[in-house]
């Protein structure tokens, strides 16, 4: 089940390296206008569900505490995330929220059951490196005038890990609650949509089919993956291959010919994959038993 639930969750990872891609093709429409269509339908397959399986709506009954993380931690998340684009430059911003994989491999060390690993931490960092080079291929300048950009972006970064680490603890808690954090981040988001922004709507069909996209998929299915490989799988190996969201976001351009291949991409490679493989080392070392060691033990 924990390898399972692992990749399941890696599956978030591989969802969110579309982000990139959709959202440049998705046209000029205002991010929080964009969050709340896409948090929207995101939720869609969820209501789906408890509409065909309405004994299901008990599971959504949960102390308020679960509410209060999941819905702080996806609305928080993004709501920080945009401050920090708005506040100072988008490479350094995204950099210093890309912190998360890192605080995610360190944090589980106070999970019960989990035990921090010097790989864990060597994986993380490759992982960092490779993300540093893909993000800052045009270099790095931090500046005192973005400070507030920069907190919201370190504030972004303790947001999502000290979500997905909490949502650890809440192992016995069901998927199904996703969709409530999914419509209250809808909601939320279109309250500061109609407060700070102007409207914009798609152009295209095109451009609606990647709205459409972002929402059934990386802002829609990988909350609920997410959600179901932090609470039942190893949350270290996920938090060192979040790193690869990055890279195979720059990869996907680069095949849709949005940006053009390079060194930094080949090196990147190498230190993202080489990263994730050694956070997973114990994993992909485990053996099986042996068939006489089975019979022994049953």
């Amino acid at each position: 089940m924990k390898l399972k639930a692992t990749f399941i969750g890696f599956s978030a990872i591989l969802m969110w390296s579309l982000l990139a891609l959709f959202t440049t093709a998705s046209g000029q429409m205002p991010p929080f206008q964009l969050s709340a269509i896409c948090f929207l339908i995101g939720s869609l397959p969820g209501i789906c569900v408890l509409i065909a399986r309405p004994e299901r709506l008990r599971l959504l009954r949960q102390p308020a505490r679960v509410w209060i993380v999941g819905i702080a931690g996806l609305f928080g998340y993004h709501f920080l995330y945009f401050t920090a684009l708005r506040n100072a430059p988008a490479v350094e911003a995204g950099l210093i929220a890309y912190l998360w994989p890192l605080l995610i491999v360190v944090g589980s060390a106070m999970l019960p059951g989990e035990k921090l690993r010097w790989y864990h931490i060597a994986g993380a960092l490759a992982g960092l490196a490779g993300t540093a080079l893909i993000v800052a291929r045009n270099g790095l300048s931090f500046d005192g005038a973005y400070t507030l950009g920069y907190g919201a972006a370190f504030l972004c970064a303790f947001t999502w890990s000290g979500y997905s680490l909490l949502t650890r603890r809440f192992e016995a808690v069901s998927t199904d609650v996703v969709t409530g954090f999914c419509l209250a981040t809808a909601v939320l988001s279109l309250v500061c949509h109609l407060a700070l922004e102007t409207t914009v709507w798609p152009q295209t069909g095109f451009e609606w089919f990647a709205v459409a996209g972002l929402g059934l998929l990386p802002v829609g299915a990988a909350f609920y993956a997410w959600d179901f490989g932090v609470k039942k799988g190893d949350i270290q190996i996920l938090g060192a291959a979040s790193y690869a969201a990055p890279l195979l976001s720059t990869l996907n351009l680069v095949l849709t010919g949005f940006a053009e291949p390079s060194w930094r991409i080949a090196l990147a490679c190498v230190l993202v994959t080489g990263g994730a493989v050694l956070a997973a080392k114990d994993m992909i070392l485990r053996r099986r038993p042996e068939p006489s060691a089975e019979r022994a033990a049953a």
